[in-house]
């Protein structure tokens, strides 16, 4: 049978070894190098990009020979552009539900 402080104690161990072991992956992830960065942030411009187009962009990008692409609107920002539109039109009822779905599509 193990005492309640020899208990408390090793959950006590325990919880600062987790809380070190936090830290140095904290640690460890700020720190980049800059090419390190620099394939983060190439990674995040070519987002929906895919195959061929996606392999030239990255070898561009990393080598500093490529501007950023165009963003692409997130689904969330044509929503509400649309929803703007359709208000400033003032649709309602079924025509407003037609123009919303096709302003999403394109």
């Amino acid at each position: 049978m193990k005492s309640p402080i020899l208990v408390l104690a090793s959950l006590l161990a325990a919880s600062v070894f987790a809380a070190t072991a936090a830290d140095t992956k904290t640690e460890a992830k700020k720190e980049l190098t800059p090419q390190q960065q620099r394939m983060s942030d190439c990674s995040k411009q070519s987002k929906g990009m895919k195959g061929d187009v996606h392999k030239k962009f990255m070898s561009d990008c990393l080598k500093g020979e490529q501007a950023a692409p165009a963003a692409k609107p997130t689904q969330q920002e044509k929503m509400k552009s649309c929803n703007a539109e359709a208000t400033g039109k003032k649709l309602k009822g079924a025509e407003r539900k037609t123009f919303m779905s096709s302003c999403l599509k394109g």
